[in-house]
């Protein structure tokens, strides 16, 4: 039976594994400690001679010389399941607190002939937050091994402190990331991958050789191809993006599917959402779509398509067909100088 906490974010298998393996018929608890650099407000861990835990002191009710102590109570046990029932049956709460104390076990447990082991782990790892000062030194430390395990592994991290994992996130091998870089929960990043300045992930996938940002904005379910390029401010949330693909500026990909090697120009959107419902864009392999283009889902792009820029696009188009919808252009030859010389006129009059 292991006694742990949600408080303990850092806590290792490793750890716990051995808390666990130093259980045996005649160890039936645990105790896991840590050489505190400032031990106020620790329960002490007191041992004899030969190592063994004679009692967890807490410091209400520690002697001065126990005080003196380093090695501290993490908390963190490990009972035989066994022998626990009859260990906690006879603890008391005879303390300065008036309290029953789980630690009163180790005591329990020696006066019963048992010994009590003890494990040791770094103090990091059993940091407990208990305010928010605590969760943001918490953090700290974790984006501090994530960066460091990211360099490790064969990323190129151009200004670490700049970059913020999540728990989950996997780096590929020569993978570059540029400043200022944060990745939610669920990305994957494939080898190969370059990812430029000021980039917000969550719920991505990138494969191989994809090129993303600056100012990109990956969403769940956006899912890039291999050397796609996904360019300064584009956001792309639930799409499946094929191999070569490019949305190079300006573009919001929501809702469905871009083939391999098409083209997404500059101000393209996907009208994915009628107020009441999502539905999806289909653009087909090597499709063109021109700058400042809205295509009204559901809608098929198909595959060698052209989109006339400035489009509003409401109807499929098929394979290799060209489709345009923009109101007729109307010239006025001299026009502009004509107007000019009225509004000055105007201007000449109100001053008098």
């Amino acid at each position: 039976m292991l006694v742990v906490f949600a408080d303990t974010p850092f806590l290792s298998l490793e750890t716990l594994e051995q808390l666990r393996g130093a259980l045996t018929e005649r160890t039936p608890l645990a105790v896991l400690g840590f050489e505190a650099a400032d031990p106020t407000g620790y329960g002490r861990l007191v041992r004899d001679a030969a190592g063994d835990l004679v009692a967890i002191r807490e410091e209400k009710d520690a002697s001065a010389e126990e005080r003196r102590i380093t090695f501290c109570c993490s908390g963190v046990m490990a009972f035989r399941a066994g022998v626990m029932l009859g260990i906690l049956d006879q603890i008391g709460h005879g303390n300065a607190q008036g309290e029953y104390y789980l630690t009163d076990a180790v005591a329990v447990a020696r006066s019963q002939g048992f010994r009590v082991a003890t494990i040791a782990c770094p103090q990091d790892e059993v940091l407990g937050i208990n305010s928010r000062g605590q969760l943001a030194e918490a953090e700290a430390i974790f984006q501090g091994r994530a960066r460091e395990r990211a360099l490790a592994e064969g990323a190129t991290l151009i200004a670490p402190e700049t970059v913020w994992f999540s728990h989950d996130t996997t780096i590929g091998r020569d993978v570059t990331i540029e400043p200022n870089v944060f990745f939610g929960p669920g990305v994957t990043v494939e080898n190969d991958v370059v990812i430029r300045a000021n980039c917000h992930f969550e719920g991505a996938h990138l494969r191989r050789g994809a090129r993303v940002g600056p100012f990109a904005r990956l969403r769940p379910g956006a899912d890039l191809g291999p050397d796609v390029h996904i360019g300064n401010f584009v956001e792309v949330k639930n799409v499946k993006i094929g191999a070569g693909a490019k949305a190079n500026h300006l573009a919001y990909l929501g809702d469905g599917r871009v083939g391999e090697g098409a083209n997404i120009g500059a101000g393209t959107i996907f009208c994915n959402y009628d107020g009441y419902s999502k539905h999806l864009t289909d653009v087909g392999t090597g499709a063109f779509i021109g700058s400042n283009v809205s295509l009204v889902a559901p809608i098929r792009i198909g595959d060698g398509a052209y989109i006339g820029s400035g489009s509003v696009i409401t109807r499929d188009v098929p394979a290799d067909a060209l489709a345009l919808e923009r109101s007729p252009q109307e010239v006025r030859p001299g026009w502009a100088a004509k107007f000019r010389t009225m509004m000055m006129r105007r201007r000449a009059a109100r001053t008098k």
